[in-house]
């Protein structure tokens, strides 16, 4: 026991913060990872182990909550861990159930018994949250920190579940009232995930409001890509000055021991983490796309590599995430692809490392054409319409459409290499409805789903930069884009413009006027709100996308399919 130079005994905690990875659904394995971290904190000599939100159940369970028997079997394997531990004291995330109200919930253990157990207050409805859809919120009368005796150091300890901290626009401020009544020490379990500038704004949290109530705080996040969503680690502390006093990895599995004498609120001070966007921005996307094929069981990536930015960027990104060996290069020339597209697919193809193949498509285009010659005429007869009033985009779509099916028979042909396609589009084209449904929005999952335009030439120049030569072709960032589904054809859009006035108006929700008053021209505003609004029937139907943004497309955009609103 450690004491003071008075002869008392002193209250130094030795913290450890396990930020794993945990699988929704994987009770078993989950929990394994539980108490394999909780054998690594006594190996560090920690007194106290804290883990995320729903660490026993995986972040977000959605409806398996829902499922017979699931709440019971996450708490039936909880009391295992803990009844089968002994030399350690923590916190541990999971579902409780009373009666019949689920609870987001933390269990608080000292040695092989549960000594309290807390709930969330405050439950997030916004975004990709949907949190009171299963779980009733903890009451403010309920709080209370909760006394502890760990190792012979009695304090008081005060629990709280992601959102409790985030409390701006809530009646009810969880770390204040548990500061209030006592608390010596508080623990956040968190299961937050991961957006640009997001770490930036946790530790302004966490400091700003240790210092306000001259508590040490330590804030446990979760770290993993789970569909969607990825999270990104980085638990902090911060003692009760406020001063920084751990910080976790980022985008990786992290057990962070930290010294704290709760008798000043004192430890010994680290520095802040520097933040790069477009470096975050990447290891998200690399995560994401790795924890998706690793979870889903799929060990190998197909991409459409076209010769343009944007599949030469997710190609990297695949690269990165599951190894060059899992990785499959796919060119799929019609009559109109051009010759520098085929040379700057194989450039990168060759830069890369990646097994590569040739597929022309002209063929399977114009057997389309000739099956459905006669038919169609049969449908204009009938109905009295004349071909002349045929859309001419239909002959370019059947393009993209055949490329996906060649895509897509791959993946499912070869099962034994459980392949997976990897969809190419960015943000940018999505909301715009730039994209063919059943075409180039097929995949399995959506690497620059929530990457604007201009920001993947800035992460396919940043990959180049980390590589330190050059992985995609100059060629492929100097050239103009275009889809080469017809002669001399070109993107239809200023991208300069057109893609941050895009993220206006899906990331800070501009109003048309905002918009005018920022410079744009009213006739560009109204036909890109339009171009929005009519491709919500597709992107219902796109690939999910890995979520790097405050506001993605996916589970957090619920917009109508049929919606006259205007701006």
């Amino acid at each position: 026991m450690v004491t003071t130079h008075k002869g008392h005994k002193s209250r130094l905690i030795r913290v450890a913060m396990a930020q794993i990875n945990t699988t929704v659904g994987d009770l078993e394995g989950n929990t394994t990872k539980i108490t394999e971290y909780i054998g690594k904190a006594k190996k560090l000599k920690a007194d106290f182990v804290v883990f995320p939100e729903l660490a026993v159940t995986g972040y977000p369970p959605q409806d398996l909550l829902l499922k017979n028997g699931f709440v019971r079997r996450n708490k039936e394997l909880l009391e295992d861990v803990i009844s089968s531990n002994k030399g350690i004291s923590g916190v541990i995330g999971f579902a409780d159930q009373r009666g019949d109200y689920l609870y987001n919930a933390a269990a608080v253990f000292c040695e092989n018994k549960l000594v309290g157990t807390s709930y969330k207050t405050l439950l997030p409805t916004y975004d990709v949250f949907d949190e009171d859809r299963y779980f009733e919120p903890a009451k403010e009368e309920e709080l209370a920190p909760l006394e502890m005796n760990v190792n012979g150091r009695e304090f008081k300890l005060g629990v709280e579940i992601c959102e409790d901290l985030w409390d701006q626009e809530y009646p009810i401020k969880v770390t204040d009232v548990l500061a209030g009544k006592g608390a010596e020490l508080i623990v956040n379990l968190s299961a937050s995930p991961f957006c640009v500038g997001k770490g930036l704004e946790r530790e302004g949290l966490v400091r700003n409001k240790s210092a306000k109530n001259k508590v040490p705080m330590f804030y446990v996040n979760l770290v993993g890509g789970q569909d969607e969503l990825v999270f990104d680690g980085q638990s902090l502390a911060a003692d009760g000055a406020g001063n920084l006093i751990a910080v976790g990895k980022q985008f990786d599995e992290d057990l962070i021991v930290t010294d704290i004498n709760l008798d000043g609120a004192t430890a010994e001070k680290v520095e802040s983490p520097s933040h790069r966007k477009e470096e975050e921005m990447f290891k998200a996307l690399v995560l994401g796309i790795r924890d998706y094929f690793r979870k889903t069981g799929f060990q190998k990536a197909i991409v459409g590599v076209s010769g343009g930015i944007d599949s030469a960027l997710t190609t990297c990104i695949a690269v990165e995430a599951l190894g060059r060996d899992n990785v499959v290069g796919a060119y799929l020339p019609s009559r109109f692809s051009s010759i520098h597209s085929r040379k700057d697919a194989q450039e990168l193809a060759q830069n890369l490392g990646i097994f590569y193949v040739n597929i022309p498509i002209q063929k399977v285009v114009d057997t389309y054409h000739g099956s459905l010659k006669a038919p169609l005429e049969k449908i204009r007869k009938h109905f009295g319409v004349s071909k002349r009033d045929d859309d001419p985009i239909a002959d370019e779509n059947i393009q993209p459409r055949a490329r996906s099916n060649c895509l897509m028979d791959i993946s499912n042909r070869l099962k034994t290499l459980k392949i997976l396609v990897l969809n190419t589009g960015n943000k940018t084209e999505l909301a715009l409805g730039y994209c063919t449904i059943y075409g180039d929005m097929a995949g399995g999952i959506g690497a620059l789903g929530d990457v604007s335009k201009l920001e993947v030439y800035k992460l396919a120049r940043y990959y180049n930069e980390m590589k330190r030569h050059p992985i995609i072709p100059k060629n492929t960032f100097e050239k103009r884009p275009s889809a080469e589904l017809r002669e001399d054809q070109f993107d239809p859009f200023d991208f300069d413009i057109v893609s941050p006035l895009v993220d206006e108006i899906i990331e800070n929700r501009r109003s048309k006027a905002e918009l005018i008053a920022m410079g744009y021209p009213e006739k560009v505003v109204d036909d890109i709100y339009e171009r929005i609004r009519n491709a919500e029937f597709k992107r219902l139907q796109a690939a999910p996308c890995i979520r790097i943004t405050a506001k993605a497309f996916g589970i957090g955009w619920k917009m109508p399919v049929v919606n006259k609103y205007k701006c």
